[in-house]
């Protein structure tokens, strides 16, 4: 019986550097400011992203003035109650962003804002975490992710939280989720594109929490997705509908995932800025047109995306999909939405 192929699609990849340096190219508009409102940092196996490689992917050209880091699992607290472990990770980047604050390793403000995670299914209870996580980061926290994707087809890979089908209508989930506009945080939300008829809901249920869908909407392309045309008709349709709630923000990014849209990662060489507009310009245009330049914010997704591209290539990529924006959207496209989303302290 002949050994079957390894799936391309729905799976985890690390970035080959050596792969992803092979494709460079001069910043177009250098001086425009950037604020980054979505990459990791972590030190895995095969896959260290931590300051010293986010400070290089920024230095690529591009005036990348602050950037938000959002929660990815990573240096939890190994002691003391489960639900609070999570501080760790905010602990962890509320130090990076203090070592970037001092100005010692260049002009970026790292980890200006910080999205954490804590465990909604906790009901009410969930509010001693949050606050913890304030203490932590002080204005720096800005509020916390809780991925809920979900799809009946197993190909599709499931939200680190192991997230039931229809989460986010569960009663004691949304006890939790109540406390965010308490406590004045955002909520930022992972899921796939299918799903977005359950963030309409929710948006609806809590019209005064600052929400943020990110990577477009996870449009997924294959398995039973693998009609692309098709996706894209139902996922356009679920965000003009998603559009109608005006606490919903979007980020405009994550489409060099292994989702099933695009296969530049199992290419010879990586993609250049043209293709990449090329390729992502339909998804974006359409949130553009759907939402309006003040609730977009383009994201770089790394080092998730470093699979498909370097950093400098993504931002020459948006910059040719916004190229025939007004100044005014373009500011809000490139680092407003994200600075009053996150409540950054810029200059």
């Amino acid at each position: 019986m002949a050994e079957q192929a390894a799936p391309i699609f729905g799976v985890v990849r690390d970035p080959d550097l050596a792969w992803v340096a092979r494709t460079k190219e001069p910043a177009l508009e250098p001086g425009l400011p950037i604020v980054d409102p979505h990459h990791h940092l972590w030190d895995r196996p095969n896959n260290r992203y931590l300051l010293p490689d986010l400070l290089a992917d920024c230095n690529e050209g591009h005036n990348v003035v602050a950037t938000v880091f959002v929660e990815c699992g990573e240096m939890f607290r190994k002691t003391g109650p489960e639900e609070m472990k999570a501080v760790g990770e905010i602990e962890f980047v509320n130090g990076v962003a203090a070592m970037s604050a001092s100005g010692k390793y260049g002009m970026t403000k790292a980890c200006d804002g910080i999205v954490g995670h804590a465990e909604l299914r906790l009901g009410a209870r969930v509010r001693e975490v949050l606050e913890a996580q304030m203490r932590a980061a002080g204005r720096r926290f800005s509020g916390i992710r809780f991925s809920t994707g979900w799809d009946a087809d197993t190909r599709v890979r499931r939200a680190r939280t192991n997230p039931a089908h229809r989460l986010m209508y569960d009663r004691t989930w949304r006890e939790g989720f109540a406390q965010l506009g308490k406590l004045g945080l955002t909520y930022d939300c992972w899921m796939y594109h299918p799903q977005i008829g359950e963030m309409a809901d929710l948006a609806s249920a809590f019209p005064d929490t600052v929400m943020v869908l990110d990577h477009v909407g996870g449009p997924l392309g294959f398995g039973p997705y693998a009609d692309h045309r098709e996706s894209f008709a139902k996922w356009k349709a679920a965000m003009g509908e998603l559009a109608k709630r005006p606490n919903m923000n979007i980020k405009l990014g994550g489409l060099g995932m292994a989702l099933g849209l695009y296969d530049f990662f199992a290419q010879p060489k990586p993609p250049g800025s043209e293709t990449l507009a090329a390729a992502y310009k339909p998804w974006i245009e359409t949130c553009i047109e759907s939402f309006g330049a003040d609730r977009c914010m383009f994201e770089s997704n790394f080092p998730v995306d470093k699979i498909t591209s370097g950093f400098g290539v993504l931002w020459n990529a948006f910059k040719r999909i916004a190229a025939k924006a007004s100044a005014a959207e373009k500011k809000a496209l490139f680092s407003g939405t994200a600075a009053r989303v996150y409540k950054l302290a810029l200059d």
